[in-house]
């Protein structure tokens, strides 16, 4: 099962749209996760409408609109694997503790908010951690960026991030 991890899109105030790169792998997924911080429901709607499955949350940003359509957390099980994505605004400091013990149940948790590309695991190696940073605003990042995996027979595998061109 192929994955693209996304979140912090903040379209039109980041970028006018989604880059023709993300937008070619959203064709290529069999599942798209959005961590939220859509801030726009153009943004929701079009890529409802060009993936094959997408799963969503709403983050900080996003207004009524998008929060009467999205759950604060969703869940999925996905290649064999127990996913969860939140916007996750707590601190860097602790967080694989702190996700741990909120999200006891998960084999991987996706989340977003900080812009800052994020794979580790929790003390007990239970839970993995993977935030996509974001394709249209890198804030102090070098790149803007998103991720792709695979999800099979319980496995999490393949996992890339994928740097956008700087001249965005």
């Amino acid at each position: 099962m192929r994955l693209l991890l996304t979140s912090d899109t903040h379209l039109p105030r980041r970028a006018r749209a989604l880059p023709p790169p993300l937008l070619a792998q959203v064709e290529r997924a069999d599942v798209v996760i959005h961590a939220g911080d859509w801030v726009d429901v153009a943004t929701l709607d079009l890529l409802e409408e060009r993936a094959e499955r997408l799963i969503g949350v709403w983050g900080n940003n996003d207004g009524p609109a998008l929060r009467e359509r999205l759950p604060e957390v969703a869940y999925a099980e996905l290649g064999g694997l127990r996913f969860g994505v939140v916007h996750e605004t707590g601190s860097a400091q602790g967080r694989e503790r702190r996700c741990a013990e909120r999200f006891p149940d998960l084999d991987v948790l996706v989340f977003g908010h900080s812009h800052i590309p994020w794979d580790t695991v929790s003390p007990d190696g239970r839970l993995r951690l993977l935030n996509p940073g974001s394709p249209t605003d890198r804030r102090r990042q070098p790149y803007c960026t998103y991720l792709t995996a695979t999800a099979s027979a319980g496995r999490l595998t393949d996992v890339e991030l994928h740097r956008l061109p700087r001249n965005r």
